[in-house]
Parts: C-alpha cells; structure tokens; sequence
C-alpha cells in the first residue's frame, strides 16, 4: 500500500473529506470484541510514541436491548460518534439468534456512512500469488441486498428486498469518481448485474454513466460481477477503482484483499457526509484472543487512512513507513502472516522504527 493510495484516501469537500485545524483531535475509539482490545491497545501504543495529536474517546458498544425489543448500539457510543464525527473500529461480534442487528451495519446505517473505502495493494515482504496489486473497491454502504427488509410470505418462503435509490448511487459514484480524480487514478469500474436486474442494477448504473460524463480525464467502464471477478484472479492489473452496490462490495472488496495477503493485512474506511469510521474488517478471532498472537496491521493502516483524512499527513507517513519496514524485513511477524511473532514484539518494532530511517 504506497503513500499515494492513502495521502488523499478520502477526497475533498464532496465526499466528505475532513477540513480539520492541526490542533489536538477527539476521535471516537472502539476496541471491540475478541483480540479486538489487543490491537487497539497496539495502535493506542504507536499513535503516543509517533506523538499524534489526537485524544481517544473509548466506547463501548456491546448490544444493549432497545425500546423494539432488539439489540442495538449503546447510546453512548451513538452520542460519541456524533459529538467527534471521526473514529476507530477494532472487529465486532453479533451474536448469530433472532433479534440481534449486525453492529457494523447498524453503525453504518446510523451514521449514513455511505462510501466504504478498501484500498488493496501489494506489500513488500508479503508473498502472495500475486505481484504488483494496486485495486481500490468502493462500496455502496448503506442500502441494497442489506436494507434488511425481510419477511416470510409462507411457512419455508422468505422474501429479500433489494433497495436501490438513484440519491444513495449518485452519491457513490460522485465519491469514486473524485476519489479517482484526486488520487489520480485512471479508471472507473462499474460492477453490476443489470442484465438480470434490469431496474435495481439498472439504476445503479445509469447513474454512475451519468456522473462519468463530469469526468472526461478519468476513463470509465461498466463490467459484470462474475466477469470482474474471474478477470481479477487472471490480472488484477486490468482494474484500477471499482465502484459497485452493497452486496457486490462485500465480495469484492474481500476478494482484492485476499490478493495481497489477507483481510489481517487491509485497511479500511466508512464516509458519511459528516464523519468517518475507520476500521478493521477482520474477525474477532476469539481462539486467540489475550494470547498476545494478533495481527494490529490492518487496524493501525485503517488508522493511517483516519489520520490522513484528519490531514495529520506527516504522522501518517511515520506511522506507515515504520510499519512496512517491519512487514519487509519479516523478523517480527505474527502466525497468520507465516511467523513466530507476538502482537506486542510487532508493536515494539514499529515503535523503535518510528524515529529511525532507513539506510
């Protein structure tokens, strides 16, 4: 993941980029379940020694029972967000039983964060099947196969909705589209099945076709799902930025990081008109949780993406170069990226890498 993916991770004004003062920043923080805790605690550790000026609002947002009789985030936690408009996500476990919303989703459906940002690229030190990634999946956050609006017709019929609104495909396409322009990219990818859903994919195309004419500089082309998805394995050096609805997203966006050595590895970022939740999209992973074995890289990258956004620029390129350093020169890895590390040793060597320049 080079500087230039993440330096202007999150276009300016019209898709909701951070015009923030260098002054010290509150910023929401949720550890969250499993090793959740454990690589916050690292990235906490590597924020204080990089001396980011930014002070931690710690949530909880484990499910409480509301007024409908689900569970559902704290109010707290909701309050939180909305007073600071920037934060930082460790993993979430919903427990699987009738009554219980996803957390992720009821926190991005809260917060109308409509974009979500995955930037995939390959990173020296990591060895994949793959060379030379360089993808960025941006996804419709908000409605589509995800609206949850689910019933049972009959006993053994149940029926999904798939909300697709020209408001929320604008929106996005707008955010890919200055995203490309201002990180400049060359290409816009469409993803979509408007063959077979004529009217909800149909919609969601229109309307990237529409924003593509504002961007003439910026070449755009409209490709199926499956097709991007066996071209993807074949060369992911044919697509640059894909733009697509909630559900493909998902897929996609697991798909690319896979490429380049895994969801441990990337980053992540929600953005809303106003604010922004950054993330890790990885599991709880409570078979090893405060066994001191987790991976902190995609939280504190996501956290690199945040600080960007908050335009603390030279913190962020600190923060990273400390961190690929450390993936490059394999000394220190964890077992989920083929080492004998600890989440405390991987801390540790970024830290002592934070001040010191490569030779």
């Amino acid at each position: 993941m080079a500087a230039r993916i993440i330096r202007k991770i999150v276009p300016v004004s019209r898709s909701g980029a951070a015009q923030y003062s260098s002054g010290v920043r509150k910023v929401t923080l949720i550890p969250g379940h499993g090793i959740g805790p454990e690589i916050t605690v690292a990235v906490q550790k590597i924020f204080e020694a990089a001396k980011v000026p930014i002070e931690w609002d710690e949530v909880d947002v484990t499910a409480v029972r509301g007024p409908d009789g689900k569970m559902g985030i704290p109010q707290k936690a909701i309050d939180s967000v909305n007073a600071n408009k920037i934060g930082l996500k460790g993993p979430l476990m919903t427990p699987v039983g009738k009554g219980y919303r996803s957390l992720n989703l009821a926190l991005r459906k809260e917060f109308d964060l409509y974009a979500n940002v995955r930037p995939c690229k390959s990173m020296e030190g990591i060895k994949t099947l793959y060379d030379n990634v360089d993808v960025v999946t941006i996804r419709e956050n908000t409605e589509g196969e995800y609206s949850g609006i689910e019933h049972e017709i009959v006993d053994g019929v149940v029926q999904s909705i798939k909300l697709i609104t020209e408001e929320a495909s604008m929106r996005v396409a707008e955010f890919a589209f200055v995203f490309a322009k201002e990180n400049k990219r060359k290409k816009v990818t469409a993803v979509h099945k408007a063959n077979i859903m004529r009217m909800s994919d149909g919609l969601f195309l229109r309307c990237c076709r529409d924003v593509a004419t504002k961007y003439p500089d910026i070449k755009f082309e409209e490709r199926y799902l499956d097709t991007v998805c066996l071209n993807m394995v074949q060369d992911p050096a044919k697509f640059d930025v894909l733009v697509m609805p909630n559900l493909y997203g998902d897929i996609m966006s697991d798909l690319c990081s896979g490429l380049v050595g895994g969801l441990g590895l990337t980053p992540s970022g929600n953005i809303g008109k106003n604010g922004a939740l950054f993330e890790s999209v990885h599991g709880t992973a409570p078979a090893i949780a405060g066994k001191d074995l987790a991976n902190p890289t995609a939280l504190l990258l996501s956290g690199v993406m945040m600080l960007r956004h908050l335009n603390l620029h030279n913190e962020a390129q600190k923060i990273q170069q400390a961190c690929f350093r450390v993936l490059r020169e394999g000394r220190v890895l964890t077992p989920d990226l083929g080492g004998n590390g600890t989440c405390s040793g991987f801390t540790a060597e970024i830290i002592k890498y934070l001040d010191e320049p490569e030779h």
